[in-house]
């Protein structure tokens, strides 16, 4: 009976586990925290979740574009170690959530939602556009 017990407690905390492991939660972050991160810790993804045009025209230094609707086909290539820390942007936070969220299904843990470009005070890249 002590063992039907223990092994009843068990499949209780493993169960508990697979249920947080199966639904972890992105996490927000502030333009403030994510700038002291990124000029820390030199591993992290800071990850441009818009189009190309938007990312040539606009972008935070240093960061690497997968747009969202490429996401799921492209970012094992790009970051293949899923302990890597990531802080997503787009340009208002819309598609930087959805991405968030792809990203936990996908496997990914250290997922950071800094929301949009448009909110960011810091230094960015722009390129002129030709008219």
């Amino acid at each position: 009976m002590a063992v039907a017990i223990g092994l009843a407690i068990l499949l209780y905390l493993a169960a508990g586990s697979l249920t947080y492991l199966s639904s972890p939660e992105y996490k927000r972050i502030s333009p403030q925290d994510a700038k002291q991160r990124l000029e820390t810790e030199k591993t992290i993804v800071l990850l441009d979740v818009r189009t190309q045009e938007e990312h040539q025209e606009k972008r935070i230094p240093g960061s690497t574009l997968i747009p969202v609707d490429n996401l799921a086909a492209n970012v094992l290539n790009v970051i293949p170690d899923k302990q890597t820390v990531i802080i997503i942007y787009c340009r208002s936070g819309r598609r930087s959530e959805i991405a968030a969220r792809m990203l936990l299904k996908l496997g990914y843990r250290e997922v950071f939602d800094l929301g949009g470009i448009n909110d960011w005070p810091y230094e960015v890249q722009q390129n002129k556009l030709h008219k």
